[in-house]
């Protein structure tokens, strides 16, 4: 059975810088949404919270309707009791018997004024509570319109992007098989461990691309030759020289070319 052919050190480099070409573009897609999935995700919530707010309000609304009600059907049992305590006073035997009634008729009176009393303060307190509520309908309105302009973005974007990104990440998988599992690893660690995902650089005037600490010349001919796998001393990213680089790009904006379709 004839031996499978090993990978060339540079075609290993390559491999890896179009991973990094395909995996930093998959981040340009996803920085294109940004915060929106997150700020969609806090309007529904907030939406949500608003919605039970005014559900409270308004079973609050309805308990201090019953409560009124409850006040008035007092009110007219106590003027029923004072009529009827009334009508017994002209029937009374002594003055005890008027005394008492007296007292009873007072006592209702009372009832009475405590009843006004508090359907009064129901009263204020709807007053109170339909403005809230007036307040919660305005900020619901406004909160569910941007919810939709915000929802609206979202989709857009992800109609237009989620079939690349969905292929992008297919060759991202496809680009890792070309690679051995050691150097597949240690490009995810860098990239977890920088600020700009990039794991695989290109040589930028003497330095590592984004870094202001200058290359050696020996090793930058060391780079060039494609012999061995190198790494940036200070941040360690994996190094490529300029002209592979450039031939990579090119051939990776084909491919996105292609996708993006």
């Amino acid at each position: 059975m004839a031996k499978k052919a090993e990978v060339s050190v540079e075609e290993r480099l390559r491999a890896l810088y179009d991973l990094q070409l395909i995996d930093s573009r998959v981040d340009e897609i996803r920085n294109v949404r940004g915060e929106l999935p997150l700020e969609v995700r806090d309007l529904e919530d907030e939406v949500e919270g608003l919605n039970t707010r005014m559900e409270k309000l308004n079973d609050s609304l309805a308990i201090i309707d019953d409560e009124i009600k409850g006040k008035k059907n007092l009110i007219e049992e106590a003027k029923a009791l004072i009529k009827k305590y009334s009508e017994q006073q002209k029937n009374v035997r002594n003055n005890r018997e008027y005394n008492s009634l007296t007292k009873e008729i007072e006592f209702q009176e009372l009832e009475i004024q405590l009843a006004e009393k508090h359907i009064k303060e129901f009263k204020v307190q709807i007053d109170q509570k339909k403005e809230v509520i007036s307040e919660t309908k305005d900020r619901l309105k406004d909160r569910n319109a941007h919810l939709k302009h915000k929802k609206g973005e979202l989709n857009a974007i992800l109609k237009e992007t989620e079939k690349e990104e969905e292929a992008l990440l297919g060759k991202s998988q496809e680009f890792q098989k070309k690679i051995e599992e050691r150097l597949v690893n240690a490009y995810h660690r860098i990239r977890n461990n920088v600020k700009n995902g990039l794991a695989v650089v290109a040589i930028e005037r003497g330095a590592s691309g984004g870094s202001f600490f200058t290359i050696p010349p020996q090793v930058q001919v060391e780079i060039a030759s494609r012999k061995k796998v190198i790494t940036d001393e200070h941040s360690g990213r994996i190094l490529v020289d300029a002209a592979l680089a450039e031939e990579e790009k090119v051939k990776m904006g084909k491919l996105f070319a292609k996708l993006s379709k």
